[in-house]
């Protein structure tokens, strides 16, 4: 029987300059739709999951064109609330060499931050499901829709559904103060939480006094050190950390881990060099609840998250465009790149 996940969270409009260009030299923009909630669905669904993306858009034509960037992977639209007066939008300018990648947010008063506790049905929405994510971006966007997240996570646990949350904490939303109480209550109905040592320091002051994010250095027992903590204070059945190290804006090193049962489990590190990396951890975090839902053990279960999620940064746009064969492939160790005839 098909598993069945439900996302919740914004999907946006993503306008981008072409290729490096920068913001003031741009004549021109490509528009695409993503976000953090809507690209788990659409890998999901790629991996064969019953995947179903619930969020509220305005009924012109754009809240229309956003529903049909999804449906074209397959992914569940039946619940998107629709009303409201806009599409949230966000401005990438990628980064290249030693100059970072740069976002810039225009998503106030958007159908989804203004949208009210009693849009949404979650005990229709949650018939048949057997799994919940949502991201910290979600309850960042205004106090209406940390109410919704808490709501719906309240839900989901009365319905035995298993619960998953990537921290995401960004500070162009809100304060790291009013993150960590929002997020502390909505953490208390979180059985598996995604996270970096970053976020994890930012949104609950957790963290290791031996790693430095922007040092180049991993710190595995320092990882390990803020994942038991993460878990001690929630009790969290499963925690990952993705392991990121910068080499430059084009290059990273990437891995994670997992830590289960007082036990942690390390994936191989990947180099990668970066096609685009907005929506790699999302890939991360599909990735992970593929493998939960099918039954992987741990060790199986954090190389293919981290395989799915070395190949998304290989891909233009928000939206991890893989297989689970490819997925599969890259986590048995076939590295390689080569063609393929």
């Amino acid at each position: 029987m098909t598993k069945k996940v439900i996302t919740f969270g914004e999907i946006m409009l993503r306008l981008a300059p072409a290729g490096y260009e920068r913001f003031v030299q741009a004549a021109s923009y490509g528009a695409t739709f993503g976000g953090g909630e809507a690209n788990v669905a659409v890998s999901l669904a790629n991996y064969g999951i019953d995947a179903g993306f619930v969020t509220k858009l305005p009924v012109h034509e754009i809240g229309q064109a956003a529903v049909n960037s999804l449906r074209q992977y397959g992914v569940d639209t039946s619940n998107i609330v629709r009303g409201g007066a806009r599409v949230g939008i966000y401005y990438l300018e990628k980064g290249a060499s030693q100059r970072p990648s740069k976002v810039i947010y225009d998503r106030a008063h958007s159908s989804l931050a203004e949208a009210a506790v009693s849009d949404f049905d979650w005990n229709k929405i949650f018939s048949g499901a057997d799994w919940f994510h949502f991201t910290g971006i979600t309850p960042a966007l205004s106090d209406h829709a940390a109410e919704i997240c808490l709501e719906a996570c309240k839900k989901a646990k009365e319905k035995g559904i298993t619960v998953s949350c990537d921290l995401n904490y960004r500070n162009k939303l809100w304060s790291k103060e009013k993150a960590g109480k929002v997020m502390g209550k909505i953490c208390e109905y979180v059985d598996v939480c995604i996270s970096n040592e970053e976020d994890a320091n930012d949104v609950f002051g957790i963290r290791s006094e031996g790693t430095k994010v922007t040092s180049g250095e991993l710190n595995k027992e320092g990882y390990r050190e803020v994942a038991e903590k993460l878990a001690e204070r929630f009790g969290f059945q499963k925690v990952a950390i993705t392991l990121r190290t910068s080499i430059s804006a084009n290059d990273n090193k990437w891995a994670a881990m997992l830590y289960e049962n007082g036990k942690c489990y390390f994936s191989r590190e990947y180099l990668m060099h970066i096609v685009d990396r907005v929506g790699g951890g999302d890939s991360f975090g599909a990735g992970l609840i593929y493998a939960c839902l099918k039954g992987y053990n741990p060790e199986e279960t954090i190389h293919f998250a981290v395989a799915a999620s070395c190949l998304k940064h290989s891909i233009e746009g928000d939206f991890n465009l893989v297989s689970k064969e490819e997925v599969e492939k890259l986590a048995g160790g076939d590295a390689s790149g080569r063609v393929q005839r």
